[in-house]
Order: structure tokens, then C-alpha cells, then sequence
């Protein structure tokens, strides 16, 4: 079973997309521009999914066969959706622990906190936060790679100390929020000053 959802990469950049983003549908030529997959094998994976009721579609368009388009969605009723989902996200951690050594080889963060994406928490303002000095390009690099990796685009915020001494001292709802939602802190070398 785990192997007629698993054996392709296209399957896997469908599933991301699907998974990661339970509330959209997407129809056919969305789905292969999104993903840069060739349309046929997109269409092959969407239908094999939509069998295997892990995907509905439902169709939309002027009535007629030729306006129509099938916009496709996750079955959330699917019987294994909330552990194949759960997998998707443990993957990206992952991910961003890969992105985390690449982030120590090019500077020495002194805070690094995973939301949004990471954590399965949309209301977030930002999915990665950072404090420290960072070297712009090489961080900028490491950023379009993770979101290769992801199939996704990440919104990230950085701050020097000073930043965020201040707004944590004045209770900045913006930091607040972060620090006490649902947040995987992967460095934390501040919480011993105040």
C-alpha cells in the first residue's frame, strides 16, 4: 500500500503539495506548472491518488465538457490522511535540520525558532525566525534551497540582539506571538540574558 503511494518524486511533490495545503484545490495544469512536472505524469499521479481516494475531484466550470476543469483536493476522511500528513511534516523538519547545518556553516546564529510551516501552526506571521548576523547572499541561497526541498516558498524574519532584546522587552505581539505559539526553538544561546 505505501508503495503505490510512494514511487515516484512526482508523486511525492503531489502529495507535498496536497498535504502541506489541506484547505486548496488545484486542478491539473496548476498542479504540473506548480510543480514543474510534465502534464502526463501529472495527470497519471492525480488520477492513481483520486482511486486511491486519498485526492476527491469535483468539476467546475461553464457546464459544458470543454470549459470544465477538475480541480482536485485531499480527502481528509481518508482513513491513513492524519498519519501520511503528519509524515509530510516530519519531513520538512528534516529539511530544516539540514538547513540548520547549512545556516552554522555560514554564520553563528544565537536564536533559531521554527513556526508556521514547520510546525502545522498557518496563523503564523513567519516560519522561521533567526538572531544573529547573517551573511546575506549565502542565507538567501540556503533559503531557495530549503524551499526546493520543500516545494514551497518560506517566510522568514531576521533580527540582530538588539532587536530582539527590545521587542521582547516591550512585549512586541509580533515576537510574542512566536515565542509562545507553536514554536520548535533548534538554538536558543539568549535566554540567559534578559
Amino acid at each position: 500500500m505505501l508503495n503505490a503511494l510512494f514511487g515516484s518524486e512526482a508523486r511525492v511533490k503531489i502529495l507535498n503539495l496536497f498535504l502541506l495545503h489541506p484547505e486548496q484545490k488545484y486542478y491539473l495544469r496548476q498542479v504540473a506548472r506548480d510543480l514543474d512536472l510534465q502534464v502526463n505524469s501529472a495527470r497519471r499521479e492525480l488520477e492513481n491518488m483520486e482511486k486511491f481516494e486519498l485526492l476527491s475531484a469535483e468539476k467546475s466550470g461553464s457546464g459544458e465538457a470543454k470549459g470544465e476543469k477538475k480541480y482536485f483536493s485531499v480527502n481528509k476522511n481518508f482513513l491513513l490522511y492524519p498519519e501520511i500528513r503528519a509524515l509530510f511534516i516530519k519531513a520538512q523538519i528534516l529539511s530544516s535540520h539540514r538547513f540548520l547545518s547549512g545556516l552554522q556553516k555560514i554564520c553563528q546564529p544565537k536564536f533559531l525558532a521554527l513556526t508556521g510551516l514547520f510546525t502545522n501552526f498557518p496563523e503564523a506571521q513567519t516560519d522561521l525566525l533567526i538572531v544573529g548576523a547573517v551573511r546575506r547572499a549565502a542565507f538567501l541561497k540556503l533559503i531557495r534551497e530549503l524551499e526546493k526541498d520543500l516545494g514551497r516558498e518560506i517566510n522568514f524574519t531576521v533580527m540582530d540582539q538588539r532587536e530582539f532584546f527590545y521587542r521582547r522587552e516591550i512585549m512586541d505581539m509580533f515576537l510574542y506571538n512566536i515565542l509562545t505559539g507553536k514554536t520548535v526553538i533548534l538554538i536558543d544561546n539568549l535566554s540567559k540574558n534578559k
